[in-house]
Order: structure tokens, then C-alpha cells, then sequence
């Protein structure tokens, strides 16, 4: 992906319909399939300035196809009589350098840390091991694995990276599932016992949390599902997966 930058001088006078015309060139903006994002932004200290941020699958994809698709025709038409207001226009490649800050508390915090998760996986299993379905899977478990899958947990949703450090991170988790043929209501039934467990130990019950927690136990347990069966050859080396929030829900510090 590349990132466009563009910087305009708008006169005061003329800021209102400029904001508004890039309202509506935001409709074909949004439609053509080269665009990954946008963000139009306005200069506190000087409002005069703005800067168009546009996130492109490539320059190539920008340059030759958003320009020579259906879509660019009505996009120009409605930023046109801005083009000489234009200061600087260039394209970025995004460098390592990148992160997010501390706004907004991970989900790993928001859950209530390491705690929260033993407390979680320790109620799970217990569980777990007199469900029929999938107890005989864990008939022979490990009585620290309740603890190992909290580690896992807390690491995936922003904590601390112990898993990675203490228990070899992804190939390690992955060796736990290699060859296991889980069936489908398997993975179903660990899914719908998680979450009675996450409602029995308090997790927190908004929205905005259930909704990231469960779209990564979803996926994860899809992942493990597929990982598991006969002559399934995933990568042996990856690292742990960090998730976060969808929408964040509102937060005082």
C-alpha cells in the first residue's frame, strides 16, 4: 500500500463548500476498489490548511487504474475548482515505524488483566472437562494448561508478551493442535462454553468488548480447526496474533 498526501490552502471564505465538495467526491472516492482509506484534516493553528490523506493498494493501482476507471470522472468533477489550491501532492511508503498509543486501554486492561483471564480459563475448563463433546480431547490435560491459555489470551489482547517468552509463542500453540481432527461441533462447543465462562466470571458484558472477544475466538478457533485436520501443513513460524478493539467504546482516562 502507499499513502498520498495532499496539501491544500482553502480560503475561510471558501472552507465550507471545499469540506463540502470533498463530501461528495467521497462517494466515488469510497466506490473505487484502489481506495484502502481517506481522512480529509484541518489545520488547528492555521485553518487555511488541509490535508487529504488517501491510502492506495499501490501508485500503479492509483495512477492507471483509480485515473483511468469509472470512478475518477465524478470524483474530479467535484474537487476541480480546488486543484490550483493545491500545495504539495505526494506519495509515501509506510516504514516500520508505527504503533498506537495509550488513549484507549487495551482489551487486555479493559478485561481487567492477567487476573481476569486465569479466572476466565480456570472456569472454562473446569467445564470443559465434564462436557461430553469435548472433554475427552482434554482428558490428559496438563493441570497448568488453564493457565498456559490465560497467558495466550492476555498476550493476544495487548498484555504482557509471556507466552511468547515463557512457552515458545505461535509454534508452540500450534503443536497443540497438529493432528487433532476437531470436528466442527468441537469447535463450536469450545466457543459456546468460553463464552458462558466469560459470563459467569464478570468479563466485562458492553458491547464493544464482547464484539472484539468474540470475533477473535471466532477466528482463532476456525484457524485451530483448520490447523488440525488430516494433512493440514500451516506455517510452522508466526507471531502471536495481537487483537484489538472494533470500536472502541467511550473512555475518561
Amino acid at each position: 500500500m502507499t499513502v498520498e498526501y495532499i496539501r491544500y490552502r482553502i480560503g475561510r471564505q471558501d472552507a465550507e463548500e471545499f469540506e463540502a465538495a470533498y463530501e461528495r467526491a467521497a462517494v466515488p472516492l469510497a466506490a473505487a476498489p484502489q481506495c484502502v482509506d481517506y481522512e480529509l484534516s484541518r489545520c488547528v493553528e492555521e485553518p487555511e490548511w488541509y490535508v487529504l490523506r488517501i491510502t492506495w493498494t499501490s501508485v500503479k493501482d492509483h495512477a492507471h487504474g483509480f485515473r483511468g476507471g469509472e470512478y475518477f470522472g465524478a470524483f474530479f468533477a467535484e474537487i476541480k475548482p480546488y486543484v490550483q489550491q493545491i500545495e504539495e501532492m505526494r506519495h509515501y511508503e509506510r516504514t516500520a515505524v508505527c504503533g498506537t498509543g495509550s488513549s484507549t486501554p487495551s482489551l487486555y486492561d479493559w478485561a481487567g488483566g492477567a487476573e481476569a483471564f486465569e479466572r476466565l480459563t480456570e472456569a472454562f475448563y473446569v467445564q470443559v472437562l465434564k462436557d461430553d463433546l469435548i472433554g475427552p480431547l482434554f482428558a490428559h490435560m496438563d493441570p497448568g494448561h488453564p493457565k498456559y491459555v490465560a497467558m495466550w489470551l492476555a498476550e493476544v489482547f495487548g498484555g504482557p508478551s509471556r507466552y511468547t517468552d515463557e512457552r515458545g509463542g505461535y509454534h508452540h500453540m500450534l503443536a497443540r493442535h497438529i493432528g487433532k481432527a476437531i470436528s466442527e461441533p468441537q469447535r463450536r462447543r469450545w466457543v459456546d462454553l468460553l463464552m458462558d465462562a466469560a459470563d459467569e466470571v464478570g468479563l466485562p458484558a458492553d458491547p464493544e468488548f464482547r464484539a472484539a472477544f468474540a470475533s477473535y475466538i471466532e477466528w482463532g478457533t476456525r484457524l485451530a480447526f483448520a490447523n488440525s485436520q488430516p494433512g493440514a501443513r500451516p506455517p510452522q513460524q508466526a507471531p502471536v496474533p495481537r487483537w484489538g478493539w472494533g470500536v472502541a467504546p467511550p473512555y475518561t482516562p
